[in-house]
């Protein structure tokens, strides 16, 4: 495929309707119908670019003190980053690994990480990735105490919604973004995720962006393609190894004073599963001395009152399963997509209002090309606090052990309007909620 290939509008179209076909084909058969979303963005390869030029770059965190670099070049080049303090003042160099992955006819281009640091807290690096001084970078490090502040978005895709989205984000000062799952809405055709890895390269190569899997990543084929999330798996390798997951589907990380469990929806979740047995053992290890707040992603939520994906094995399968784990264990709050609108709940366990349970959140309103999900189940659930059909995006503000503040921001006619807002106290500092 040229380069000359992939800038044409009729090869936009062509990935779009292919997208399109394949979804209809093995996505999951939907009951509600979608208003008509904004036009899809195709990000093609820039054609100033040498071959072996970096790309689709990403940062990730690994550890307290540790960022995992991936991107992507056309022809083999280097694993080698260089970094320092200052601009183009490169002290440090560690090379890394390449890897590369093939879908059908399909053959991604060299897939380069290399893990840096120690790196100190609440700190700009610059680096270059190849030694390419073609393109430079930088990012800035969390901070190693509270506060902190995340960037919170889910089933992101890649529309002119997606691009209001994301120019929201960047300017809300976020030191880390967290993705509940559904990311290039790729579906099969695989230059959608080197369009995606363009599109958010300028947010996501300057913070870590930490992510799950959703249904839009499993990308499982019968017979032609059986080994599902390829894609994901090898372009979005997240720190699972350090947390003693066996999975990149589901691991947990540190940050600041927040443990963050990010859980796969698409993989075995029953209770003799290696991630209900990790999962376990994960809540477990947690010392609220030194991380005050737990956080939970998951894509399929557990609680959901908008008609669209009712009674799927994904939410109630695991929810039956996991609840009372993150009860016990007094997690702070749960956020989800894979419904295509925002809604907050109240605390509640087992379906009813409980002071020391989480706050459910449903936040599957990035900009997806299928649009809003915009019918409710009438009369709404008194669990249910506030629920409403718009794009957007959340941030989460810990700001101590004891208080965070939690604002929804809709995409309304472009501009970052509050649409929501709820302030919390950790489970960890009530008195009543000590286990």
């Amino acid at each position: 495929m040229t380069d000359s290939q992939r800038k044409t509008p009729s090869y936009t179209v062509a990935l779009t309707i292919a997208a399109i076909a394949f979804a209809s084909l093995f996505c999951s058969v939907l009951s509600y119908q979608r208003p008509p979303p904004r036009p899809n963005v195709f990000v093609p390869r820039r054609l100033d670019l040498e071959s072996d030029a970096p790309e689709q770059v990403h940062i990730s965190l690994v550890g307290v003190d540790k960022m995992r670099i991936t991107w992507i070049t056309k022809d083999s080049a280097p694993a080698l980053v260089e970094y320092g303090t200052s601009p183009g003042v490169y002290a440090n160099a560690v090379n890394g690994t390449t890897s590369s992955y093939k879908y059908t006819l399909y053959k991604s281009g060299d897939i380069h990480e290399v893990t840096i640091g120690p790196l100190n807290p609440d700190t700009t690096y610059y680096y270059r990735c190849s030694s390419n001084s073609a393109k430079t970078f930088s990012f800035k490090t969390p901070p190693a105490k509270l506060p902190i502040k995340f960037a919170v978005v889910g089933d992101l895709g890649q529309t002119e919604w997606t691009k209001t989205t994301l120019d929201h984000v960047a300017k809300s000062a976020y030191d880390v973004l967290i993705l509940p799952g559904d990311l290039a809405y790729a579906d099969f055709v695989q230059p959608l995720w080197d369009s995606f890895g363009r599109l958010v390269e300028p947010l996501a190569s300057q913070r870590p962006w930490m992510v799950t899997q959703g249904n839009h990543e499993v990308e499982h084929i019968p017979v032609v393609h059986p080994e599902p999330f390829t894609a994901y798996n090898a372009r979005w390798h997240m720190p699972f190894e350090q947390s003693s997951s066996t999975s990149n589907l589901y691991y947990s990380f540190d940050t600041a004073g927040v443990h963050v469990i990010m859980l796969g929806s698409y993989t075995d979740f029953d209770t003799d599963s290696a991630q209900y047995k990790w999962l376990e053992a994960d809540l477990k290890k947690i010392d609220r001395s030194k991380t005050p707040w737990i956080v939970v992603l998951i894509h399929a939520p557990w609680y959901n009152s908008n008609t669209a994906h009712q009674g799927e094995k994904q939410s109630v399968g695991m929810k039956a399963s996991m609840e009372s784990l993150l009860y016990q264990a007094r997690v702070d709050v749960v956020f989800a997509g894979h419904v295509h609108a925002y809604e907050r709940f109240t605390r509640v366990y087992d379906g009813k209002a409980n002071n020391c349970a989480p706050v459910y959140i449903n936040i599957g309103d990035g900009g997806n090309r299928e649009g809003l999900a915009k019918k409710y189940i009438d009369p709404k659930p008194t669990i249910s606090v506030l629920r409403e059909a718009s794009f957007g995006h959340g941030q989460f503000e810990v700001s101590d052990a004891t208080h965070a503040l939690w604002t929804w921001h809709r995409n309304n006619d472009d501009v970052a309007v509050v649409g929501d807002s709820f302030s919390f106290t950790s489970l960890s500092s009530d008195p009543a909620c000590r286990i």
